[in-house]
């Protein structure tokens, strides 16, 4: 791979191994986190309570103020009604006292319904303020508890960050930037690293995806200085360790040639001494190298002694022939007269 990759790769490592303390962080705050939450909820409940509680009051008092202004008005009209000088004047007051009853009795159920509500409300208030003081207290043990745990962490991942950042300056800004939009997409997980699933064959994988990739993309890889996408998940591959060019690239074996084995031996065959010579001394060149006096000489004394064998061979017959002819011939001579 070349420099960008090797940049990239080393920026991946840096950033997971920062977001794996992150993550052990998180886990380790989980539960305080929640019960924070649950703290601050309350706290929500309890302000939203105390607003429409307010809001009551505010018209509960409102109320009172109309009731108290009707009974004045209702007053009002009962002393004029007795100064009436006639009696048209006076059902005309009766009347109309009559109807600021009424209008008093309906503004005065209102009055009773807010401060049922109200009383509902501090009810309700109250439990949530007790509630509220408990989920607090249980919030402030349980930071306790963890406080040097999770300073232990803090201060792993601030010894973290400044090999990540030194690792991501050295990436060029359009490959980092890459990056960084593909570890925001999968949470961290930017590159893939191949695989190789049969090591008797040359195929590879995306390990994050397990999409089959073609056969070139370890060459492409190896031997190029570009980003290379999975098709599938549109990671970042790279070249693992454990999967060098010896293990990732297929080598056809070389075929052993099978030594030819040696023409069979005649048989019924006549071996002369000038052919076994022959293959024990090596013929030489008579332009390049000097003969041999000695092999000549050798080689004269073989052809004669194989003349003198054939002319042997040829002469055994003819005496073996003539000794029956002389036999015969012996047998048919007569024998001497006797004297």
């Amino acid at each position: 791979m070349g420099p960008t990759n090797f940049a990239l790769v080393k920026l991946f490592k840096a950033d997971m191994k920062l977001r794996e303390a992150q993550g052990r962080l998180d886990a380790t705050t989980k539960n305080v986190r929640i019960q924070d939450r649950r703290v601050r909820d309350l706290n929500d409940r309890i302000a939203a309570l105390q607003k429409q509680l307010k809001e009551q009051q505010s018209h509960a008092g409102t109320l009172d103020v109309d009731l108290k202004s009707r009974d004045a008005h209702i007053e009002k009209l009962r002393t004029q009604q007795q100064q009436a000088k006639n009696n048209k004047e006076y059902q005309a007051f009766l009347v109309e006292i009559s109807t600021g009853k009424v209008d008093r009795n309906k503004v005065e159920e209102e009055a009773i319904k807010v401060l049922e509500g109200i009383e509902k409300l501090q009810a309700e208030l109250k439990d949530l303020q007790a509630q509220q003081q408990a989920e607090a207290a249980k919030a402030a043990a349980m930071k306790e508890q963890i406080t040097g745990q999770t300073a232990a962490l803090q201060a792993e991942i601030d010894a973290i960050k400044p090999e990540r950042e030194q690792a991501s300056q050295a990436v060029p800004r359009q490959a980092r930037e890459a990056f960084d939009r593909l570890a925001d997409r999968f949470d961290g997980e930017a590159m893939s690293p191949l695989i190789k699933p049969d090591k008797r064959r040359e195929e590879y994988s995306c390990s994050a995806c397990m999409m089959d990739l073609v056969r070139d993309v370890y060459n492409k890889l190896h031997t190029r200085d570009e980003l290379v996408f999975c098709p599938s998940c549109r990671r970042i591959l790279y070249i693992p360790e454990d999967l060098p060019v010896e293990a990732a690239v297929h080598k056809v074996k070389e075929r052993k040639e099978r030594p030819q084995k040696a023409p069979p031996a005649g048989t019924n065959r006549q071996t002369s001494a000038v052919d076994v010579l022959r293959s024990v001394t090596p013929e030489r060149d008579d332009d390049n190298e000097p003969t041999d006096v000695a092999s000549a000489q050798a080689r004269e004394a073989a052809a004669a002694a194989t003349a003198s064998d054939n002319q042997s061979a040829a002469s055994e017959p003819s005496e073996s022939s003539a000794q029956p002819q002389e036999q015969a011939s012996g047998a048919e001579e007569p024998a001497p007269p006797q004297q």
